[in-house]
């Protein structure tokens, strides 16, 4: 018993304290914000595997010179694959 009497001695609350009861939604918040920060941080990773706008290489402003640098692309590349067939 004094063990007890000595605990409540120390947490004894000054006049006029008031416990105040956690809002039963906020437990439910907590599990939203742990949520979305996870879903943040996937959307940074995802977004840091992007080209950035000032970052990516400017397009010929002419459609028919961008087809002709594609193709002259893709020919460059298939004829690296049948050089690498013939090997």
């Amino acid at each position: 018993m004094g063990a007890a009497a000595l605990w409540r001695s120390i947490r004894r609350r000054p006049p006029g304290w008031v416990e105040i009861e956690p809002d039963p939604r906020a437990h439910a918040l907590r599990e939203r914000l742990d949520e979305s920060r996870g879903v943040a941080e996937e959307r940074d990773e995802f977004e840091s595997a992007e080209t950035t706008v000032d970052a990516a290489e400017a397009l010929p402003a002419d459609p028919a010179e961008r087809r002709q640098a594609v193709h002259a692309e893709g020919r460059s590349v298939v004829d690296r694959m049948r050089a690498s067939e013939e090997d």
